[in-house]
């Protein structure tokens, strides 16, 4: 088990985004692990050298139903990213530990429902719908990091 610091465990905020945070970035591997295996059943290679060992260079191509799963994997790059920069200034600023949670449960089952919206293709406007709620307790927190903030600029 590993030592943990008496201070990081005092801040119930920070425990409960790494926690989702910690989600989210699982989700991203397991995004990338699908995209793979897609590649693998499609036979649709990014690399000349992967082509070659599975099967000829006639399978260095793109392929869509591995492009969406590049697609989902990019949105979350450009999603999951910001929020963990957010999320950890946020926890700094000693909010009610609740409403975080709140914000970093809402955030996180946006993400996965936009995930698998996307990969199986569910109706629109599902995916969007899970997006737009994705985006708005980052837009809180970035609120009050402004707000918390602005004394100093």
């Amino acid at each position: 088990r590993a030592a943990r610091s008496p201070k990081m465990m005092e801040n119930k905020v920070f425990l409960s985004f790494t926690f989702y945070s910690t989600i989210l970035i699982l989700k991203m591997y397991v995004v990338a692990i699908i995209t793979g295996q897609v590649r693998l059943r499609k036979k649709a290679f990014a690399n000349p050298e992967d082509a070659l060992r599975n099967g000829g260079p006639q399978f260095c191509r793109e392929d869509p139903d591995v492009e969406r799963c590049r697609r989902a994997h990019r949105n979350d790059m450009e999603n999951i990213f910001p929020f963990l920069f957010l999320g950890a200034i946020y926890s700094l600023l000693d909010p009610s530990p609740t409403v975080a949670r709140i914000h970093f449960l809402i955030f996180c089952l946006g993400r996965i429902i936009h995930t698998i919206a996307y990969l199986l293709r569910l109706r629109a406007p599902t995916r969007s719908v899970a997006y737009s709620v994705a985006q708005l307790p980052c837009f809180s927190m970035a609120l009050q990091i402004l707000l918390a903030t602005t004394p100093y600029w």
